[in-house]
């Protein structure tokens, strides 16, 4: 990424430019009054309504064409001085966007306490700095994900090659023919199962209004999901208690599919062998949470405000099994549907619930 930064002549010149605008619209406001209050003193002293007690009118002239022209400069050069000081934090503030633009996300606005105890100034600088490093983490995420991704998407690419390869020169037995045969499949759903994902995600992501609502079983979605992982579960052995009895809800049955597969998939995925996963839905009157609950390591507070994040893989031991975008589906369905997720871990026991409303 080419990184452009703000050239120190290129800075000073905005801050001597704006310091020039700023200085001529107060020169021009004082000008103005100067010139109305010089207008209405020489046509007051005129009539006789006010008396200067100088001699004569031209005196009266001279005094306040001098007066004014003083002014004028006196004004103008104390503005100029006096008008650069307060501009200081927004020509810092330009310089640092432009780098941002730029693509340094490491760009950052310091002052000194002085500077900065304003209020207004501090919420910009607080703004600025937060947003920057907000970006700085996504490019993070972005760069680890494109990298993490190249590399899982080549790796299955590979082994189907080698395997196509061996196959195809003949000489093997039936059994070597049918464990390659099954490595091929296996690699295969691996890439359309991450191809998807990404697919999902984007589909998600540019879809601002729910459609295709219908009402359904939402218990029967869920024990549907739990037998879509079957193969998961068997092999870790793991132990499923489904407490969801017979509910009903109004939503897009196809997303609300997505939320329980990759919910369900994540708790047995990060549990230890032969423990236990907890599915239970409770009722209320306008609303439905549904809670997926598994034990396994713990999640730190840090990780959590982040779990949701695009890219984002709390356990990287795992990142070879997914590709941190399935908890970011989730969250962007939630919203879709006008509900909400939390998270909570503690104990070795995370806890995922999605709180719905029951009808759109």
């Amino acid at each position: 990424m080419k990184i452009i930064n703000l050239k120190p002549k290129s800075s000073r010149k905005l801050r001597l430019s704006m310091t020039v605008y700023f200085s001529l619209a107060i020169f021009i406001i004082q000008a103005i009054s100067i010139v109305i209050a010089t207008i209405l003193a020489y046509v007051f002293s005129s009539v006789g309504w006010i008396d200067f007690g100088l001699p004569s009118m031209p005196d009266l002239t001279e005094l306040l064409i001098f007066m004014a022209i003083s002014s004028l400069v006196i004004g103008f050069s104390v503005a100029f001085l006096t008008v650069k000081y307060p501009l200081k934090p927004f020509t810092v503030l330009i310089g640092q966007i432009n780098r941002l633009a730029a693509g340094d996300y490491k760009a950052r606005v310091q002052f000194g306490k002085r500077m900065d105890s304003h209020p207004a100034v501090k919420d910009v600088i607080d703004s600025f700095n937060t947003m920057a490093e907000e970006l700085e983490g996504v490019e993070m995420l972005r760069t680890d994900f494109i990298n993490n991704f190249s590399h899982e998407f080549k790796t299955p690419i590979v082994s189907i090659a080698g395997f196509a390869k061996l196959i195809k020169r003949g000489n093997l037995t039936e059994e070597q023919k049918s464990e390659y045969i099954d490595i091929i499949e296996e690699e295969s759903l691996r890439l359309a199962e991450m191809a998807n994902n990404v697919l999902n995600l984007t589909k998600v992501e540019n879809q601002l209004i729910l459609t295709d609502v219908s009402k359904f079983n939402l218990s029967e979605q869920i024990r549907g999901a739990v037998l879509l992982l079957e193969n998961k579960w068997v092999k870790k052995n793991t132990i499923l208690n489904l407490d969801v009895g017979e509910v009903e809800i109004e939503a897009n049955e196809e997303l609300l599919k997505q939320i329980w597969i990759n919910l369900i998939d994540n708790a047995i995925k990060f549990s230890p062998n032969g423990a236990q996963v907890e599915i239970k839905i409770i009722e209320k009157e306008n609303l439905l949470s549904v809670s997926v609950i598994n034990s396994g390591s713990y999640i730190e507070d840090d990780e959590l405000k982040k779990i949701f994040n695009k890219f984002y893989q709390a356990d990287t031991s795992h990142s070879s099994e997914g590709n941190g975008i399935g908890l970011a589906i989730v969250k962007k369905i939630i919203e879709l549907h006008g509900g909400e997720i939390s998270v909570e871990s503690s104990n070795s026991v995370t806890e995922f619930t999605v709180f719905l409303p029951k009808t759109q």
